[in-house]
């Protein structure tokens, strides 16, 4: 299987840096709250200097966002999200223990983080426009078509895993208890995302390393385009 993004969204976002990471023997027994404690540690004090709305990594997908077709304040990356609702409860639903402990860290990190059940996945996974026949699955179970052209997560089977790029994963591939292989993919746009996108990037497999197999690893470029997992 494959992950890639299109030479169209290589084209139209040329600021774009990438990485995904891909990891077995996921379980739901791991105690990863002294890690979400540290992250969201890291989130507090950034979030008491400025709200997430001033943060160059969020505006940078606002912008993207508004490039897109989409208005900012309706449509927010996953980032902008999950800090909006922090700063306004301090705490973040638990979902599983993979899942919040990556929330934690795309708290501090202020980066959207996509994570998907690989087993969900058909065939190959690609970011680009869409068609309009794709099918997307709500996490209430109902059934949807993106817009055509809108940015999705598109697998080979024409699932779209994720609508309005970093905007709102789907339910079909959502991480649950039976979930044992996982794809995680960090995206961002702002003027130091390589170097963050790295720094990312070994955050993520170092913490996922404390409880779970290791996971490989891979920098995603228009160069380097393509991640097997």
């Amino acid at each position: 299987m494959q992950f890639s993004h299109s030479d169209a969204i290589w084209q139209a976002f040329p600021e774009l840096r990438a990485g995904a990471l891909h990891a077995r023997g996921i379980h739901a027994d791991a105690d990863v709250e002294a890690a979400i404690a540290d992250f969201n540690a890291i989130a507090e004090a950034r979030l008491s200097q400025a709200q997430e709305g001033e943060f160059p990594e969020i505006q940078a997908w606002r912008r993207g966002f508004s490039r897109m077709g989409l208005k900012p304040t309706q449509y927010r990356c996953a980032s902008e999200a999950l800090l909006r609702r922090f700063r306004q409860e301090h705490v973040l639903p638990r979902l599983h223990p993979l899942i919040d402990l990556c929330n934690a860290i795309s708290l501090a990190f202020a980066i959207p983080m996509a994570v998907f059940d690989a087993e969900k996945i058909v065939g190959d996974l690609q970011v680009r426009r869409a068609r309009g026949d794709e099918t997307y699955l709500t996490f209430g179970g109902e059934s949807e078509h993106p817009e055509p052209n809108e940015v999705i997560f598109a697998d080979g089977g024409e699932n779209a895993h994720a609508r309005r790029w970093t905007n709102r994963q789907s339910g079909l591939s959502a991480v649950r208890a039976t979930t044992r292989s996982v794809l995680i993919v960090v995206e961002a746009l702002h003027a130091s995302a390589g170097d963050d996108i790295a720094r990312l990037v070994e955050t993520v497999a170092d913490a996922l390393a404390r409880h779970w197999p290791a996971a490989k690893t891979a920098m995603l470029s228009p160069v380097s385009p393509h991640f097997e997992f």
